[in-house]
This record gives C-alpha cells, sequence and structure tokens, in this order.
C-alpha cells in the first residue's frame, strides 16, 4: 500500500459520499501524507519519510533519532 504513514501506520479509510438529497455512494479518505526530508545528525545523512500530519508532530515531540531507532526495531529500512 503506498499511501502509508512511516511512524503512525495511518491507512485510508472507507466510508460513505452523502448527497443532498441522502444517497450513500462508496468513498476513501485518504491520510494527510507529506513526504519530508530529516537530516539525522547523529549519521550525518538525509533521510527521506512519507508522513502525516501526526507523524511530523510524533517526531517533532519524541525526536527524531528515537523514532528511527523505533522504525528500525520493527524492521522497516531507513
Amino acid at each position: 500500500m503506498a499511501r502509508v504513514c512511516q511512524v503512525t501506520g495511518k491507512t485510508p479509510i472507507g466510508g460513505n459520499k452523502v448527497s443532498h438529497s441522502n444517497i450513500k455512494t462508496k468513498r476513501r479518505f485518504l491520510p494527510n501524507l507529506q513526504t519530508k526530508r530529516f537530516f539525522l545528525a547523529e549519521e550525518n545523512k538525509w533521510i527521506t519519510l512519507k508522513l502525516t500530519a501526526d507523524g511530523i508532530r510524533t517526531i517533532n515531540k519524541k525526536g527524531l533519532l528515537t523514532v528511527v531507532k523505533e522504525l528500525r526495531a520493527q524492521g522497516q529500512h531507513i
């Protein structure tokens, strides 16, 4: 799946589009994905992550190195 946040794991979800006459048709709610480059000072290199806005806030809170260590422990290649 291409539209997945690397930090939070958020994926598209399904739902209904509801018209004015209350007719319901299926639609997808996509996550707010951003492609963002971060400089990892400890390894002296740039890394590119595909993140939601929530994932960016998580990196701001925990720190980039902590998040990268967690992702590598899960088996992601970064």
